[in-house]
């Protein structure tokens, strides 16, 4: 047409068709709505208010909010949510499918029935594993499920590369293709420059890298994520600038931290997951200091499948910011407009005309019970259930067979010593939190052998890479699990992901670890050298594409169960706590595949104190 915009791009041909439709409707009386929730306490996210009011949908969009009875059409349905509240359907701003061990699908089958429509994960841990291939093989899932699920990439792999060994390097030359893949809306958190100071100074081609990624990113419009545990004053700055001066953060785990960081401009991720849980405290900036909330967002980062299944997802979570003395209207706010702001999806996170009909009904707005859960207009769940089919996903054999060592042998995982006694480094476990402590401890020596002390919770702890690189195997001690006997393995372990295992005695770790290497990925608890139970993930090592959600809830509660019966575990969430001691990001002491790492001095340390 003479004068008009030629529109080549599908999509925005696509959408230019359905907004036209939603004018119809609105300005004639020919066109009508496909749904109407008729008589409803809207949720307005934008003015903070509950109010009576219709939503009206068509095309997978709201139509209006407000009074529909002109858009009831012959085929409208309608349904009456007299009592009930709408309120946009919920975002999880910052998650790993690969912590709950799950596909996309699986995931999304247990999330979906409790009001959470949009994820935005960092395939942070396959990526380590596998690489782009690993991530673009997710990206493809999030494709074909009903729900929105977008990623943010790592722009570094492995995060600290002088101190660990991933499966695949990844950095600035790999951002190109990457940022432009389907479903990849920017680059996830910044760990390679949480510890800004040490990596500035001994790492500073790190900086160069990072700043070449992040520059690119924003050249595209697209998010980068921070990472800043325990960051302030200069430190804190220099990670605000990395990442294009828009920065998240979900690694605050004091309310003095929330301060400082929402003072500087940084939406605040308070984390509450299923290990790790940092809300109760973050709040406290609002609650107790009257911070305006629009920079706090909440987010789950790693949470298993049988927290999922029986607590619940995103509703949970607000459940329990409301607990704090947040308002209701104000808590749904941190997992509607603010992350929808945050990442720039204009698109939702409110209820308002021409936004996706994403919207969760929900019946007590305090306890958070979601009844009902509309995806583009679409029922897809009610009173917790799937009311949808859920298609299927295969994933490519190019990311499975992701463990190339062979058996590891016993003389491998001791720590050898002189003498009759020595003093040996153990890390000390903190429940719930990333962070961990540093110990050390009186141990003995037998035959040239530092000896656990099964009786005062020291354990003999190992890191064995898994990837064929380098053989190495990381080793020290570590305190808080409580195991009495026997010893457990798995190949979860952020971020890089080798063979993390703890226990009791040399003999069942070995047998323990080589389980894992022979499944080719998975989880392994051990006693007397018998195999008790085990779980294979031959998905990266990370995620089984062989159970369902609920499957996998049973079957990692059952293996839980056995280290706390029968090995005499006291940590719940055994299996997550310990993938998290490899965490070479997070202060004070991890352990790699190089060994016992001193994450605050950006060194490693030998298991015993020479």
């Amino acid at each position: 047409m003479k004068g008009g915009v030629k529109l080549l791009d599908a999509q925005a041909i696509k959408k230019s068709i359905e907004y036209r439709q939603l004018i119809d409707a609105l300005m004639s009386d020919k066109e009508f709505a496909d749904i109407v929730l008729y008589n409803g306490n809207v949720v307005n996210v934008i003015t903070r208010e509950v109010y009576t009011a219709d939503i009206a949908m068509k095309n997978g969009y709201i139509l209006v909010v407000g009074n529909s009875e002109n858009l009831i059409g012959p085929e409208t349905v309608v349904v009456d949510v007299t009592g009930k509240y709408l309120a946009p359907g919920f975002i999880d701003s910052h998650m790993h499918f690969e912590s709950s061990m799950l596909t996309i699908t699986e995931f999304t089958r247990l999330s979906l029935p409790s009001g959470t429509t949009t994820l935005v994960a960092d395939p942070h841990e396959i990526g380590n594993a596998l690489g782009p291939v690993g991530m673009k093989a997710m990206a493809d899932e999030a494709s074909v499920v009903p729900n929105h699920v977008k990623l943010v990439v790592p722009a570094l792999v492995p995060d600290c590369p002088d101190l660990e060994t991933a499966g695949y390097d990844v950095n600035s030359k790999h951002m190109e293709d990457l940022l432009n893949y389907p479903n990849i809306i920017g680059i996830g958190e910044l760990q390679g420059f949480s510890n800004a100071k040490h990596v500035y100074n001994n790492t500073p081609e790190i900086i160069t890298d990072l700043l070449a990624s992040t520059s690119y990113a924003k050249s595209l419009g697209k998010v980068v994520d921070g990472n800043a545990p325990e960051l302030f004053g200069s430190e804190l700055a220099a990670h605000i600038i990395a990442t294009g001066s828009r920065c998240s953060c979900h690694e605050t785990t004091s309310k003095e931290e929330a301060v400082e960081k929402l003072r500087q401009g940084v939406y605040v991720f308070m984390r509450e997951g299923s290990t790790q849980r940092n809300m109760a405290e973050c709040i406290r900036a609002v609650t107790e200091e009257g911070f305006d909330s629009r920079r706090c967002i909440l987010a789950t980062d790693d949470m298993v499948a049988e927290d999922l299944q029986k607590l619940g997802h995103m509703n949970e979570i607000v459940k329990r910011t409301i607990a704090e003395g947040v308002d209701p209207v104000e808590a749904i706010q941190m997992v509607t407009i603010n992350p929808a702001t945050y990442f720039g999806l204009d698109d939702r996170g409110v209820l308002a005309p021409g936004k996706v009909a994403d919207i969760a009904v929900i019946s007590d707005l305090n306890e958070m019970t979601v009844d009902a859960v509309f995806v583009g207009g679409k029922l897809v769940a009610s009173q917790g259930e799937l009311v949808i089919d859920l298609p299927e996903y295969t994933y490519p054999d190019t990311v499975k067979h992701s463990v190339k060592r062979g058996p590891i042998s016993a003389e491998e995982l001791q720590i050898k010593a002189s003498g009759n006694s020595v003093k040996g480094r153990a890390i000390e476990l903190i429940l719930d939190q990333n962070l961990s402590g540093s110990l050390e401890v009186d141990l003995k020596v037998n035959q040239g052998v530092v000896q656990a002390d099964v009786n005062n919770d020291i354990l003999y702890m190992g890191c064995v890479e898994r990837y064929g690189r380098t053989g190495n195997v990381g080793k020290c001690f570590c305190k808080g699990f409580g195991l009495k006997q026997g010893a457990f393995a798995e190949s979860v372990a952020h971020d890089t992901h080798n063979i993390m295992v703890i226990g009791t005695n040399i003999n069942d770790m070995v047998t323990a670890v080589n389980r894992v290497i022979e499944m080719g990925g998975g989880i392994a608890v051990v006693n007397n050298g018998r195999i008790l139970e085990d779980l294979r993930l031959p998905v990266g090592g990370l995620i089984t594409d062989e159970l369902t959600g609920p499957e996998v809830s049973e079957k990692v509660a059952s293996l839980e169960n056995v280290v706390s019966q029968q090995l005499g575990g006291t940590a719940h969430a055994p299996f997550m706590h310990l993938s998290f001691l490899a965490l070479s990001t997070s202060p004070k002491w991890k352990l790699t595949d190089k060994g016992l790492i001193d994450v605050n001095n950006f060194k490693i340390l030998p298991p015993i104190v020479e």
